[in-house]
């Protein structure tokens, strides 16, 4: 669903670049409104979300579906914790679709999908790890990579129930924006994806702001 912000980008608190193939890892207080923007288009943005207080509660995919009865996200979508509890709800949206069933590409990914070849080449799995082993005050491991939204990315279902990937529905200066409901870790890796023709073969930067 597309619906756009009263917020203006002049009056906010952040606002941070972050290039393709980087991470950001933020602290978010409940009550605070985040925005992610598509800023050429057709970028993805592997996104985790954790409890700041609490990092054993992180974002669930499968309870936030349940709940919505939608395989997508956008508008409306409360965003469900693996205690079932609300994390941050989409207040505004205006690419309309964003992925939560694909996953992120990892090296094992990059092989299976592309070639032996492809294996080395630079993830989202990784730069959500180097993020953990860049900042261990926050208490992320390993172990705590699990769900993720991939915000702008364009996966339909097919009838048969299987996951395509198409053409993305972003273009330059698209939004996504939410409101915290509790105290919130956000980890992005903006995706830096080389064989995925959704982004044209051209990773680019994308943009956090934070009122």
């Amino acid at each position: 669903m597309i619906q756009t912000s009263p917020r203006f980008v002049e009056n906010a608190l952040t606002h941070q670049q972050i290039n393709a193939g980087d991470y950001w890892l933020h602290r978010i207080e409940a009550g605070q409104t985040l925005r992610i923007i598509d800023s050429e288009g057709n970028q993805a943005a592997d996104t985790l979300f954790f409890n700041a207080d609490d990092v054993g509660e992180r974002y669930s995919m499968t309870d936030t579906l349940r709940q919505q009865k939608n395989v997508f996200i956008t508008a409306g979508s409360v965003l469900l914790s693996n205690d079932c509890r609300p994390m941050l709800e989409i207040v505004a949206d205006t690419c309309g679709r964003h992925d939560t069933l694909g996953g992120a590409c990892a090296t094992e990914s990059n092989t299976v999908r592309y070639s032996l070849e492809k294996r080395h080449m630079h993830a989202c799995r990784d730069s959500w790890m180097l993020a953990i082993a860049e900042h261990p005050h926050y208490g992320l491991t390993k172990r705590d990579i699990a769900h993720n939204i991939n915000f702008f990315m364009n996966v339909p279902v097919t009838a048969q129930g299987d996951l395509t990937f198409a053409d993305g529905l972003s273009a330059p200066g698209k939004y996504v924006e939410m409101v915290a409901k509790m105290n919130i870790l956000v980890l992005i890796s903006n995706c830096p994806q080389l064989n995925n023709p959704c982004n044209g073969y051209n990773p680019t930067p994308i943009e956090a702001v934070i009122w």
